[in-house]
């Protein structure tokens, strides 16, 4: 089973998306801005994907810049501002077993297949 957290409106996790039904990959597609993940879920695929919290932020977004740019946060504060704004997030993730990555560029998932 391969898990992919998807932003139908990004091109990137579109085109992850169709790297993994070309594969025949049996995907969950968790449209993560309509489903927040939990603070829980954004710490255990962070530890999947062997970065910082800060590394999952896309910093360029009008929230981070005008909200949180300049601040020295916590990693905790870091997966709980993701949470509450998930836009944040980079995308998309997939998880295949306990592998992680962000396909971005889209062809870096075929690594964890």
């Amino acid at each position: 089973m391969t898990t992919i957290y998807h932003n139908p409106r990004c091109s990137k996790s579109r085109e992850t998306l169709a790297i993994l039904e070309e594969k025949k990959e049996d995907v969950t597609i968790i449209k993560y801005l309509d489903t927040p993940l939990t603070e829980n879920k954004l710490s255990e695929l962070i530890k999947m994907l062997g970065i910082a919290p800060i590394d999952l932020v896309r910093k360029n977004e009008a929230i981070w810049k005008e909200n949180f740019k300049s601040k020295n946060l916590t990693d905790t504060e870091l997966i709980k501002i993701m949470c509450d704004n998930p836009k944040l997030i980079e995308r998309p993730i997939v998880v295949k077993g306990n592998k992680a990555i962000i396909g971005r560029p889209p062809q870096k998932v075929v690594a964890i297949l």
